[in-house]
């Protein structure tokens, strides 16, 4: 319900179509003014667009931020130190994207007296949840517009329509046709809409933007060296760098070798099914080497653990519950987990693959050779002790058989 006191809006702009017509369809239906928000997360090349199309927009107060360091920093590495996979495959890319632009929609809002902020997710869709759930956690007496919950432009068409009656340029593909809907950072880029809506449908090769074919890639595999210090990626091939550097390079590294698609139909928060593709060629990268450092770095019960609260943690990204004290106290955890994973990955790169080569840790290695050789073990280890073990665990089962 508008709300006829808002003089001064906040929205988080990408400079896409959406958002273009969101700037208008405020200043028409609202008659305030429309500051706008452009994060730059690592999208590549939508930035200086997006400022150019603001100003002709009639937008006067244009904020664009560079955040790639504390969105990989602060966000994505945290996430990562989870191991988290929303239902076991998607790399919460736009997710873990929300809270971060919520917060700064929050600052903004804040320095230019606003009253309200607002967001171009559709109802439909998990964004609408994300961004509110995460501006409520950091303001609760916020005010916030979401236009797909007001407006009659509820297809396509219906936008494309407006754009045209309101002289808002619309971005077309190879095609001329209007692109799909689509989000970017420096986690990944994600696909829905059009052909995709077919869930039988193979996703067409020219829209995959970042990573090459896996049947394309390189007939010869490429070896990666990555340095973890405290859960954390800090250097590929001996070369340190920042967080942000390093994912950028991971990406385009793995892009390289067709590492990263995934087409999945995932469950939205909001209660139906949606098929998404999606580009994550480092944090796939990422994720398998992690796994690897950890495998010789952790306590079998702390990472058996770890691996069960994983889907849990996962969900509260998913939803929009990065801000709340349940996620908070269970990245305590996650982290004090992370203490002793250090060491080095050897990964090889090979047509859509990533294959661990070796893991080691000079000083937190928990893998002893002298127990799991099958050679002399030096007195390591009494292969007679392993009988009252099963004995033990064996009375259970005995007992349960004899009813």
């Amino acid at each position: 319900m508008k709300n006829k006191n808002i003089k001064k809006v906040v929205l988080a702009y990408s400079g896409g179509l959406d958002t273009s017509i969101i700037v208008k369809w405020l200043q028409d239906n609202y008659k305030c003014e429309v500051i706008t928000f452009t994060a730059d997360l690592g999208q590549k090349g939508e930035i200086e667009p997006a400022k150019k199309r603001a100003k002709e927009l009639g937008v006067k107060q244009i904020f664009l931020e560079d955040l790639k360091e504390e969105f990989t920093k602060d966000f994505i590495f945290p996430m990562f130190r989870a191991n988290a996979l929303y239902e076991e495959q998607y790399l919460l890319g736009t997710a873990i994207a929300r809270p971060l632009i919520s917060k700064k929609l929050i600052d903004i809002a804040k320095q230019c007296d606003a009253d309200a902020i607002a967001h171009g997710a559709t109802g439909k869709g998990n964004d609408q949840v994300r961004f509110e759930l995460s501006a409520y956690s950091l303001n609760p007496d916020i005010k916030i517009i979401a236009p797909w919950r007001e407006w009659e432009l509820n297809s396509r068409d219906k936008l494309l329509s407006y754009a045209s009656s309101n002289n808002i340029s619309v971005d077309m593909d190879k095609k001329n046709t209007p692109p799909y809907s689509m989000d970017a950072n420096l986690l990944h880029i994600s696909y829905e809409g059009k052909a995709l809506e077919d869930p039988w449908s193979s996703p067409p090769e020219d829209m995959w933007r970042w990573t090459t074919s896996p049947q394309n890639a390189p007939d010869k595999p490429e070896e990666l060296e990555i340095e973890f210090f405290q859960g954390d990626p800090i250097a590929i091939n001996g070369k340190k760098m920042s967080a942000a550097n390093l994912l950028e390079s991971l990406n385009d590294i793995g892009a390289a070798h067709g590492i990263g698609r995934l087409d999945i139909i995932e469950n939205r928060y909001v209660g139906m099914k949606s098929r998404g593709c999606y580009e994550t060629p480092g944090g796939t990268i990422i994720l398998h080497a992690r796994r690897a450092i950890e495998s010789i770095t952790l306590d079998r019960e702390v990472a058996h653990l770890k691996t069960e609260v994983m889907p849990k943690y996962a969900n509260m990204i998913y939803n929009g519950f990065w801000w709340s004290p349940e996620r908070e106290n269970l990245q305590k955890f996650i982290d004090e987990t992370q203490k002793n994973v250090n060491g080095f990955v050897r990964v090889s790169l090979y047509k859509g693959n990533v294959i661990i080569e070796g893991r080691k840790s000079d000083n937190d290695s928990l893998y002893n050779v002298n127990l799991a050789t099958f050679d002399e073990d030096e007195g390591a280890y009494n292969h007679k002790d392993a009988e009252g073990f099963i004995v033990l665990n064996a009375l259970r089962l005995k007992n349960s058989s004899k009813k």
